[in-house]
């Protein structure tokens, strides 16, 4: 039980960076916070784990993004800018393939948002630092962004009341007027309801396929510390992958049915 004890007591103390945002940034945050009438749970350590591992992701992508950009070139790319073109393209071709000819427009976003939960889950597998994904905080944030963004898009594309209509079913004038009556009081409801459970779902697929995968492998580490924990090191990043993938595709979908314009 021991054994099994110690990946969770790695989780109850603070990272070595986080500490130190602590130490240069707690009193101020502290203060911000308690104006704002939130009261931390630590007050001598305010700065959680996952902001920490948040910021330090920001801090890695906007360095990146820098590093691409001073290097970009037409005539002779780097590295560097034939990642980014690859990680581009892929995202622009899922957009017009599930969102339309339109979708062009949403694929800065998509990117970001692709790039961020990706470095958020596989940045847990450096030594010293953890996935802020596997906290149930930071998908509820991507999810809660998406979600608001989607609509917004939704509305800009079709105006409110144009957006509303997706929300209560065909009004085909061929269709009997008690069913035109009847399916808009049966499917706004649902329409609402359906939406809000976006967020939920969303946040607890990526959440929880995070989450068990470092337990599952801290748990193999504090038992066997060599071999068979690097099979479950690939299956993590393989993860990682897959639940950003699923992610950005869910996104392309959502916003495929809130800019789609009726004919």
């Amino acid at each position: 039980m021991a054994r099994l004890a110690a990946p969770l007591n790695f989780h109850m103390q603070q990272l070595v960076f986080t500490t130190l945002l602590n130490r240069l940034f707690g009193p101020a945050v502290l203060a911000l916070l308690q104006a704002l009438h939130i009261h931390p749970k630590h007050p001598s350590r305010p700065i959680s784990d996952s902001f920490a591992m948040e910021l330090l992701v920001m801090l890695l992508l906007t360095l990146f993004f820098i590093a691409v950009r001073s290097r970009l070139s037409v005539e002779r790319p780097g590295g560097l800018q034939h990642t980014m073109e690859g990680i581009n393209g892929f995202i622009s071709g899922m957009a017009d393939e599930v969102i339309g000819h339109h979708g062009q427009k949403y694929v800065p976003y998509l990117v970001m948002l692709g790039m961020f939960i990706l470095i958020c889950n596989l940045i847990g597998l450096v030594p010293g630092l953890t996935s802020p994904t596997a906290v149930p905080i930071v998908p509820l944030g991507c999810a809660l962004l998406t979600w608001f963004y989607y609509h917004y898009q939704g509305i800009k594309t079709n105006g409110p009341i144009g957006y509303l209509k997706h929300f209560v079913g065909p009004q085909d004038k061929e269709m009997p007027l008690v069913m035109r009556l009847f399916l808009p009081i049966l499917l706004f409801p649902i329409e609402v309801f359906s939406h809000l459970a976006r967020i939920m779902s969303l946040t607890i697929r990526l959440f929880a396929n995070m989450f068990a995968g470092e337990m599952v492998t801290l748990v193999f580490f504090s038992l066997i510390p060599l071999g068979i924990p690097v099979v479950f090191e690939g299956l993590h990043i393989g993860v990682s992958f897959i639940q950003t993938y699923i992610f950005v595709l869910l996104a392309c979908v959502y916003l495929g049915e809130a800019t789609g314009q009726e004919h």
